[in-house]
């Protein structure tokens, strides 16, 4: 009979034990399966294999599309290698960009140029025939012949630098100067003060993802040269922690959830609270002396004529027909009324002075004794 009694229990925690697994499984596959197709991939401005907000993996993607050959070049020697005359290479500014002897090897390789948002070293170096122009602004329309930035129309640029010519060599703005192009030595050099209309977040507001795709897609060729390490850097070797993907927290939150909602379905079957009394009684007098005793040590005569003052008011002013939120003189008035006493005698013991020693504060207890008791027997 135990064995028959037994095994239907058995049976069913079995069964629920295995539920409560399919549904853990299941949610740690959705989990994994959104945390892979779904999370950006991290880089750095302009990175072209990030597809974050700053990244350019958009970009890059709909010039192979449209037949470009894109090259991602991680470093000078890379950019050496694949940049021919009829190539375009494009070097965008990283803070990773810092060193002259780069700039200066990027001058001398062929093709023409398109430079994006440069410092003033990058310019000086690869687009000397430009400068800044300190007081120009960003307009939204081209407002010039330039084919690239009329076929793309309207462009928001975000916060961009605007430039003009620094000598005689004719140069082309538009978008008042936050797109300039000039012509020296047979190359064409293209400088844009903002590369905000080239990232992920940036393509889809009017014609941003037109113009970029006009100004990078302008040669067959393209060298995409956005450093994300200084040249001769290498990342040092990877600790377990980087290692892990950033998807795992969101998984080891899913999983969280679940054993907290598992957890207070389980704890809605636990029984009504029992109570316990307590093992100690504390009479209220021992109280009283404790917070004496206290205030004594401290000499903080000051607090217990406080103490002392409040609780007589919150015991009289009621029986004197008066609200909690009575002024000092309607109190001392009502009193006087009550029990014929001095004005100044019931204000000095009601709202007086603290007392400066033991002995006045033992006479206040005694004077504001006397007042809660007259009152009471009125």
């Amino acid at each position: 009979m135990t064995e028959t009694a037994v095994n239907p229990t058995v049976r069913q925690r079995l069964r629920a034990s295995r539920w409560v697994l399919m549904v853990l499984v299941v949610v740690i596959a959705v989990a994994t399966l959104t945390a892979v197709f779904t999370a950006p991939r991290p880089g750095g401005r302009m990175d072209p294999e990030a597809t974050s907000s700053e990244g350019a993996h958009a970009l890059v993607a709909l010039l192979r599309d449209h037949g470009v050959d894109v090259v991602v070049a991680d470093d000078i020697a890379a950019v050496e290698r694949a940049a021919t005359p009829d190539s375009l290479v494009m070097t965008v500014q990283t803070i990773h960009l810092v060193s002259e002897d780069v700039l200066r090897r990027l001058a001398a390789v062929p093709g023409d140029r398109l430079i994006v948002e440069p410092v003033s070293r990058t310019r000086e170096i690869l687009a000397p025939e430009i400068r800044r122009d300190d007081g120009g602004s960003v307009g939204g329309s081209p407002d010039c012949d330039l084919r690239e930035a009329t076929r793309a129309g309207d462009v928001q640029f975000g916060g961009s630098d605007t430039y003009v010519a620094s000598g005689d060599v004719p140069v082309t703005r538009c978008y008042e100067g936050a797109l300039v192009r000039y012509t020296d030595a047979g190359r064409t050099v293209t400088v844009v003060g903002s590369s905000d209309f080239m990232t992920n977040s940036g393509l889809l507001k009017e014609g941003n993802a037109a113009l970029a795709m006009n100004l990078a897609g302008a040669k067959p060729r393209l060298i995409w040269y956005a450093p994300q390490q200084r040249e001769g850097e290498t990342t040092g070797g990877a600790s377990i922690f980087d290692l892990i993907p950033d998807q795992v927290v969101w998984i080891v939150i899913q999983l969280g959830l679940v054993v907290l909602l598992v957890a207070l379905a389980k704890g809605r079957r636990i029984g009504p609270l029992v109570a316990e009394r307590l093992p100690v009684v504390v009479r209220a007098s021992e109280t009283v002396e404790g917070r004496g005793r206290l205030y004594r040590s401290r000499r903080a005569s000051d607090r217990a004529a406080d103490a002392l003052r409040t609780a007589t008011l919150q015991r009289t002013v009621p029986r004197l027909g008066l609200g909690a939120d009575a002024s000092p003189a309607a109190v001392v008035q009502t009193v006087v009324e009550r029990t014929g006493r001095d004005p100044r005698a019931v204000w000095h013991v009601l709202y007086g002075p603290p007392p400066s020693t033991d002995t006045d504060l033992v006479n206040l207890a005694h004077a504001l004794d006397d007042i809660e008791r007259q009152v009471a027997q009125s």
